[in-house]
């Protein structure tokens, strides 16, 4: 029973840590295609930009039109290219998402809402060659 309780806690703790970085956790699970944990990340209402898209969308319409951008452009690798964490409310990162179709430059925004890092904001573009 306590192998059985311990495995419970240490699965609630894997969703989102309390501590570390939340952007390093954002972009691990980006790495991963770990959107299912990703999706448990939108806040109740997001500002989403997929190419040319924009709007503020419910989570569970973010998280469809995540999946359909998603599920044509799986994550090869993700770099950070910046990430702005000087404030501990709010945290705003820039990666670059390599995938079979090309790289997108995807900015996010998170915010702390009671301990927990939420994604307020998320835009995806497609990277510009230099």
């Amino acid at each position: 029973m306590k192998l059985l309780y311990l495995s419970f806690i240490f699965s609630l703790a894997m969703l989102q840590p309390r501590t570390g970085d939340p952007i390093e956790h954002t972009v691990t699970l980006l790495k991963q295609d770990n959107l299912p944990e990703l999706y448990k990340t939108l806040a109740p209402n997001i500002d989403l930009g997929i190419l040319e898209d924009e709007n503020t969308y419910p989570a569970k319409q973010a998280e469809t039109i995540l999946q359909n951008f998603f599920a044509k452009n799986p994550p090869n690798a993700v770099s950070v290219v910046h990430k702005i964490n000087s404030n501990p409310d709010m945290q705003y990162a820039i990666v670059i998402i390599s995938t079979k179709n090309g790289p997108y430059r995807t900015s996010f925004t998170l915010k702390n809402n009671k301990g927990v890092y939420q994604l307020i904001e998320l835009s995806i573009r497609e990277e510009k060659p230099n």
